[in-house]
């Protein structure tokens, strides 16, 4: 297996207010059949799909597929972003579960929770430098 992951799908009550928020932030959807809504991402794509469906697809019942044990990461260059994304998170109909802070290791975080309960972290991790297209990796892309 390729380390590598190609698609996260959250599983949602409400397709259309859940994809409602990530166009709010100013996410563009890409064309897909009735009952799926994706979004292209730098590698990847995201995934919102009716968790009805989506308990059925696995075999199990919807109540086993909680959210909040995971967090979904957005990385930003510049330490003053992650207030102004948790601003128009909550502008969109976010939650803020934690406001932006500085934190011990040198980084400045803050959390969201998306209007159905997926968890983001919004962070700026100086010793983590993205690529010019976004793209994150663990210690970061030299610069230049």
């Amino acid at each position: 297996m390729e380390q590598r992951i190609s698609l996260i799908t959250l599983g949602c009550r409400d397709i259309a207010a859940t994809a409602a928020f990530y166009e709010a932030m100013g996410w563009r959807r890409v064309e897909t059949p009735d009952g799926i809504v994706v979004f292209d991402l730098i590698g990847q794509a995201l995934g919102l799909y009716p968790l009805e469906d989506l308990a059925r697809d696995m075999g199990v019942v919807p109540g086993t597929l909680g959210t909040g044990a995971a967090t979904l990461a957005y990385n930003v260059r510049e330490k003053p972003e992650v207030a102004a994304l948790l601003a128009r998170a909550e502008a969109a109909g976010a939650q803020i579960l934690k406001p932006a802070h500085d934190v011990f290791w040198g980084g400045h975080i803050g959390y969201f929770s998306d209007p159905e309960g997926h968890v983001w972290e919004i962070a700026h991790n100086p010793f983590s430098t993205l690529a010019p297209d976004g793209a994150f990796r663990w210690n970061g892309y030299a610069e230049g």
